[in-house]
């Protein structure tokens, strides 16, 4: 699977490249030939109800588990993992659903045992756990224990934990679930700030809002596949219901309107008019073209195009509200 271009039409190196992915428990098939390419230094996000797939995925990717004999390739970090395993690791970090934290020991301490698994030379192990601590504004609970700390400061304590390898690719397997807005916002920006000095991030998520926010990419898992994949914006054009609102203050020229467009829906209470579009620039040039050269001027002109409920419904059959029951295998769920 080639990398991807970038728009000045050069590739992209991948830090995941995965064609053919398969797992099953027994009769139960998870993933039934998964494809996925990563480009470095961004984030991508799989996004699916419970039991689609999406921690399987991590779990393999991530070299916790294996893929079934017979899978394609898959490279992490430009390493086989059927034949370079232990090189991968080397390049990964990964944080799970639920925090890897000790409560009975103080966030230092935490830190330091990261450290000693690491192999950090002695000279080296405090350094480095300051300065996470620091980064995560940690600095002030650094000597207390871990289980005084708020449900935010457990997860960035999480991920400082994971980045004391300073690994290049990181696994976030639904790390904001259970925290509050503020805390859920926090945890972006520290998302951000990783990405900004080079790492890959593979995002699990089942807040919409958050991939949007967030990825470069989105591909959506249903029934052990891959639905659809893109940018957001690209998602978002695939599902129907998008369009153009025009508002008008003078009747006569709503009338004009109404004439001219007659796809459109009206309101005339409202003096509106709703023209369907794929929210593309060429359909929004064409429908500009077609007001000026019937001298309509509307005062107000929006585009709207369906969310990502929208179009996670809409390939996954359920709503974001509601997931559906995790139909996972146990031995594939954290």
């Amino acid at each position: 699977m080639s990398a991807p271009l970038l728009e000045d039409g050069l590739r992209v190196p991948a830090a995941l490249c995965a064609a053919g992915l398969r797992k099953s428990y027994g009769n139960k098939i998870v993933l039934n030939g998964i494809d996925l390419t990563v480009p470095q230094g961004t984030v991508f996000s799989l996004l699916g109800p419970n039991g689609a797939g999406k921690t399987t995925v991590v779990k393999i990717l991530s070299t916790l588990i294996s893929a079934d004999a017979g899978s394609g390739t898959i490279r992490v970090g430009g390493y086989d993992l059927a034949t370079q395993a232990q090189a991968a690791r080397s390049m990964i970090g990964v944080t799970g659903q639920f925090s890897a934290v000790d409560g009975l020991i103080t966030g230092l301490e935490n830190m330091l045992l990261m450290a000693d698994l690491h192999h950090l030379p002695k000279s080296e192990r405090r350094r480095v756990c300051d300065e996470l601590l620091d980064r995560f504004d940690l600095t002030e609970a650094a000597n207390k224990p871990a289980s005084t700390y708020s449900g935010g400061m457990k997860r960035r304590l999480d991920i400082a934990m994971t980045l004391v390898g300073s690994p290049r690719i990181i696994f976030l397997d639904e790390p904001t679930t259970g925290l509050d807005p503020r805390s859920r916002h926090n945890m972006w920006q520290i998302i951000r700030s990783l990405v900004s000095d080079g790492v890959t991030v593979f995002l699990t998520t089942q807040y919409l809002e958050e991939a949007d926010e967030l990825a470069d990419r989105i591909a959506v898992l249903s029934d052990g596949t891959i639905a659809a994949e893109g940018t957001a914006e690209e998602l978002k054009r695939i599902v129907p219901g998008g369009h153009v609102r025009l508002r008008f203050t003078d009747p006569a020229a709503y009338r004009t309107a109404v004439a001219t467009l007659e796809e459109g829906a009206v309101d005339d209470e409202a003096l509106t008019l709703r023209i369907p579009s794929d929210g593309t620039q060429r359909s929004l040039r064409m429908l500009l073209h077609r007001l000026d050269t019937a001298g309509i001027e509307a005062d107000e002109l929006t585009v709207h195009t369906p969310d990502l409920d929208d179009v996670f419904f809409a390939l996954t059959g359920h709503p974001t509200t509601a997931p559906a029951q995790n139909t996972e295998p146990k031995e594939a769920v954290r």
